[in-house]
């Protein structure tokens, strides 16, 4: 059996996480990350049936039965996986309709997944019904994108549109938009449930003035949706307080539909 320190996903994790501290997304403990793998791909570096212990998840998810999931741990600092990430990760398996998770590997000091495992197994549940190829859910806190949070109007139309204007590619890489919540507790079922139903619209939920949480096929796509979501808002906080001048016109915006083979978001253009 092959070591699981050697194996892609891991790798990938471990680049992604010390790339998004790196970043300045995921200060101190904030953050967390979920990919979704195959029995397949778990069975070749460790045994599915060695089950070091059960943890449970407070909450239920049978659409999720049987799934395995890498995930960051509660309390872990993203900075530190890619020194020790058989303590800082953890891979789960859910069973019991969702209920419980069985520790194959990882939080080898006792830990256990993030406390915003619920909001991230509600918003792989969502995600799949979309699109079958869903595997990530990433949260994050991007400053920019946090700071916008206060001096913008929070309805969800708007907020898309102001990023769309702010750099070409926007549109081309999230047509589907940004949705956002306003501030509610975090860690709890409550803003899971209310981060799932805004993921059935949209791969991209804001969370106001705490941060966002991303989904998609692999790390690369989540990431990449975060990154560029996070300069348009950069942009925008440079340029908020200055007389805007030029923009990015809707005749613009369809040129660019055309051209990149796309479909911005119903009725969000005119």
């Amino acid at each position: 059996m092959k070591d699981i320190l050697t194996a892609p996903f891991l790798i990938e994790m471990v680049r992604t996480t010390t790339n998004m501290y790196d970043h300045g997304w995921d200060e101190r403990n904030g953050g967390n990350i979920s990919l979704m793998l195959s029995e397949e791909e778990v069975a070749e570096y460790g045994d599915v049936k060695r089950v070091l212990r059960t943890i449970p998840t407070g909450f239920n998810a049978p659409e999720l039965d049987g799934k395995y999931f890498l995930v960051t741990g509660t309390g872990k600092y993203f900075k530190n996986v890619q020194y020790a990430p058989d303590v800082n990760l953890g891979l789960v398996k859910i069973v019991d309709g969702g209920a419980n998770a069985q520790l194959l590997w990882g939080f080898t000091d006792g830990g256990k997944f993030t406390s915003e495992f619920p909001a991230h197994m509600m918003s792989h549940a969502a995600r799949l019904a979309v699109n079958p190829a869903n595997r990530v859910v990433m949260h994050c806190h991007p400053t920019n994108l946090l700071a916008m949070t206060y001096v913008h109007s929070l309805d969800e139309k708007a907020f898309t549109r102001t990023l769309w204007q702010m750099c070409t590619e926007c549109i081309v890489v999230f047509p589907d938009g940004v949705n956002v919540l306003p501030w509610m507790l975090c860690g709890t079922n409550e803003i899971g449930e209310a981060t799932a139903e805004k993921m059935k619209t949209a791969r991209l939920v804001v969370w106001s003035q705490h941060g966002l949480y991303g989904a998609g096929v692999d790390l690369d796509e989540a990431f990449g949706l975060i990154e560029t979501a996070e300069k348009a808002a950069e942009i925008y906080m440079k340029i908020a307080h200055l007389p805007l001048v030029n923009t990015i016109t809707d005749d613009q915006m369809h040129l660019l539909e055309g051209r990149f083979g796309v479909k911005a978001r119903e009725g969000y253009l005119s």
